[in-house]
């Protein structure tokens, strides 16, 4: 069962229907025991680093989703809940994220317009990430967000952006992902992306 998971925080219905385009049987759910259950999970997120560490708690699924993946299920961060991956971000001093990847989620620049919409490219620095199966360097896909992600392990980068510097725009460590973009608006590149993730 793979699992898209419900804590207020994300146009779920979005990430779902894109991954029903790959053929596979997906489900939104906020039970423990569907969650404890599930071979894969993708953790969308659109909104403040705090307000999703407190409903992720209130519904008792910040513990489990650690425990998830420590025991090596498959986990796929998008946006948002590619920087709840982080232990802290300077979006919210003082509250801490699952801690599963070393760094700090960091604002953008003022000089930047903030937050960044739009289409951006990919430049892939880890051919072997299995996410990048049958995706071309320099894909466009689609981003909003005000805060990047800036990994104390360089070697966790598999694709950067630059908008007004490189940041991480993909992660990969062991079964953990984390795409900063929105791959349920990016079109093929991100179907195919997500395809890659649930296969």
């Amino acid at each position: 069962m793979i699992v898209v998971v419900d804590y207020m925080m994300g146009n779920l219905r979005s990430v779902l229907k894109a991954c029903l385009l790959t053929k596979k049987d997906v489900i939104i759910t906020a039970e423990r025991k569907k969650i404890l259950a599930a071979s894969k999970i993708i953790l969308p997120g659109v909104g403040a680093f705090a307000d999703a560490v407190r409903e992720l708690k209130k519904l008792k699924l910040f513990d489990l989703l650690k425990e998830k993946i420590a025991c090596g299920t498959p986990f796929l961060g998008v946006c948002l809940g590619m920087q709840l991956l982080f232990s802290r971000s300077q979006e919210a001093p003082g509250v801490r994220g699952l801690g599963i990847v070393e760094g700090e989620v960091k604002r953008f620049s003022n000089r930047l317009k903030v937050p960044q919409i739009g289409w951006n490219q990919l430049e892939i620095r880890d051919r072997t990430c299995k996410l990048f199966k049958g995706i071309k360097n320099k894909s466009f896909v689609y981003f909003c967000h005000s805060f990047y992600c800036q990994p104390k392990d360089k070697r966790v980068i598999a694709a950067g952006t630059f908008y007004g510097r490189s940041y991480c725009s993909v992660l990969s460590k062991g079964n953990i992902y984390g795409v900063q973009f929105h791959p349920e608006k990016s079109q093929k590149t991100g179907l195919k992306i997500l395809s890659n993730f649930l296969k």
